[in-house]
């Protein structure tokens, strides 16, 4: 005759306690995946033979982050890169407007940071097109995200299984013969502030240059100069936001832009873009974009002179 098993009654604190035990245990096990994720360790990781103009589009996502850079081969097919993907509120719409300008595939996305107004729509992404490298910065255990947005972006890489690779500072993505795209930041995986965690890149496209510097904050504009990075630009896509916490005087001077761009919200919560930011961009004499009063922005290049077009389609008026 079997044994029948003991039922053991348990409180509720301790079904509570054991059901968080479980979850960490989970979220750990994913985190660890993570941390084995393949590192450039400075080394180009692509050699493309590439056509010398780019279109880079700041796409309107309301209070969010989103640049698509569309370029070709020598042999016609496009090469297409996405650096961050908005909202969650606007994640279908800026799947569509991807798949209206003609996007099938992404060679490379990144996610700079793992705050929602970056990688809001990521998960979406990698679900709706196929896309060969995705790369996120190495963040330590103390500062990974325990957010149901996070946790959807690794679920959308487990299922599609996406091929994921830490991005650092030296770290050259790809590069032809006239174009190349590298990262200038982070340089650490110890930050205490999750901005600086931002993956840092910088395109150049003949003798035209751009530079997108995601959230990253003062102290890494510090850290990215005292490295001896090549920050000079014609195009700089200003850190969060337009906050007054990043675009530090001393970094601005150093990339003297010719553009910037502050991609915003309209009447957002956050100020942004503060009065300081704007406040140094007409003391320095630099022209600015915003994606709260012009909507999406295409700056295209030749590699010699860049073109703009502004009040191109807004994702978040579409999504309402």
């Amino acid at each position: 005759m079997s044994r029948r098993s003991r039922k053991t009654k348990f409180s509720l604190p301790t079904l509570l306690l054991a059901l968080l035990v479980i979850a960490g245990a989970f979220f750990a096990n994913r985190e660890g995946w993570l941390d084995g994720l393949t590192s450039l360790d400075g080394a180009s990781s692509t050699v493309l033979s590439l056509s010398k103009k780019a279109q880079v589009y700041f796409i309107d996502v309301g209070q969010g982050d989103s640049e698509l850079i569309r370029l070709k081969q020598e042999d016609g097919s496009p090469f297409d890169i996405l650096i961050d993907a908005g909202t969650r509120s606007t994640k279908q719409e800026l799947s569509d407007f991807l798949h209206d300008l003609g996007v099938e595939d992404l060679d490379i996305v990144i996610g700079t940071h793992p705050h929602e107004d970056h990688i809001g729509g990521m998960a979406q992404i990698l679900q709706d097109f196929p896309v060969e490298t995705l790369y996120l910065p190495e963040i330590c255990d103390s500062m990974t995200p325990t957010t149901r947005t996070y946790e959807n972006m690794l679920d959308a890489i487990d299922e599609k299984q996406v091929t994921v690779r830490t991005a650092a500072a030296g770290d050259v993505l790809f590069q032809s013969d006239s174009i190349s795209f590298s990262v200038l930041s982070p340089s650490r995986d110890d930050y205490d502030n999750l901005n600086d965690f931002s993956i840092v890149t910088r395109l150049v496209v003949g003798e035209t240059s751009f530079l997108f510097q995601g959230d990253a904050e003062a102290d890494v504009e510090a850290e990215i100069l005292d490295a001896g990075y090549d920050v000079s630009c014609d195009v700089l896509k200003l850190g969060h936001h337009g906050s007054s916490t990043s675009s530090s005087e001393a970094y601005i001077t150093a990339a003297s832009p010719k553009n910037a761009v502050i991609s915003c919200g309209v009447s957002n919560d956050y100020g942004h873009p503060h009065a300081e930011t704007l406040d140094l961009m007409e003391k320095l004499n630099i022209n600015m974009y915003r994606t709260d009063e012009q909507k999406t922005l295409l700056a295209e290049t030749d590699g010699k002179t860049i073109e703009w077009e502004t009040g191109l389609f807004s994702v978040i008026d579409a999504a309402g």
